[in-house]
């Protein structure tokens, strides 16, 4: 990445794709709202550096959507905004296997994870006033830490999982996003703007695979139920 496509590339990257510039759909309110792995597979696409390979599997009836990145990096994402007074967890089932070893996650030279979900939030209407809350599969940093990513503030990384410990197995998450936001920005917004996914490898050109089930915003705190192809 050269000094002068840096700032336009990590805008667009960690404050989450062109979500300031568009039209917000309505508020989504009290049901749960559930994006399955066809319909994930449908979202529009943000390239980095080149294409990560998102398609869906199935087995014995179950999809799921398949993330492999050779070196590359692009997202999937939503633009919607969602009502967190009326479904403020954000729940789905992931699973990698692969890692990237020996990385410092929080330079710009090892920011890459095998699998991460994200929220913003916008703050204010230029392009970078935006806030990002990103869910990682962490290679080297602790579960349950945090820190602001190496390109921006504005985006701060949360680990949910690390290492080789669950590597291969499908793990549930459940967030609070209001407390997830309240912790990493001192705020607890009532509504967000976007969800996305990536598995990316760029910076350090590795490779990783991972797969993710239905994300879902939901009233309540069960966890879901995941996959088992």
């Amino acid at each position: 990445m050269t000094a002068s496509n840096m700032p336009v590339t990590f805008a667009l990257r960690w404050l989450l794709l062109p979500w300031l510039a568009m039209v917000t759909t309505p508020v989504i309110g009290s049901e749960d709202q559930r994006f399955s792995a066809y319909h994930m597979e449908n979202w529009p696409t943000r390239s980095f550096e080149g294409e990560t390979d998102y398609q869906v599997i199935e087995k014995d009836g179950q999809a799921v959507l398949q993330a492999s990145a050779n070196g590359q990096a692009s997202a999937l994402y939503l633009e919607r905004e969602i009502d967190l007074e009326k479904t403020p967890y954000l729940k789905w089932c992931w699973q990698v296997d692969s890692l990237y070893p020996g990385l410092d996650e929080t330079t710009k030279a090892g920011d890459d994870y095998p699998a991460r979900v994200y929220v913003a939030r916008k703050t204010g209407l230029l392009p970078w006033q935006v806030e990002s809350v990103n869910y990682v599969w962490s290679s080297n940093q602790p579960a349950g830490s945090a820190w602001p990513n190496a390109f921006t503030d504005r985006a701060q990384l949360l680990a949910l999982q690390s290492g080789e410990q669950k590597q291969g197995q499908w793990v549930a998450e459940v967030r609070d996003v209001q407390a997830d936001y309240q912790q990493l920005f001192g705020e607890r917004p009532a509504s967000i703007d976007g969800v996305a996914l990536m598995t990316d490898g760029d910076n350090a050109g590795g490779d990783a695979t991972a797969r993710y089930s239905t994300l879902t915003f939901s009233a309540d705190s069960n966890p879901p139920d995941c996959p088992t192809l």
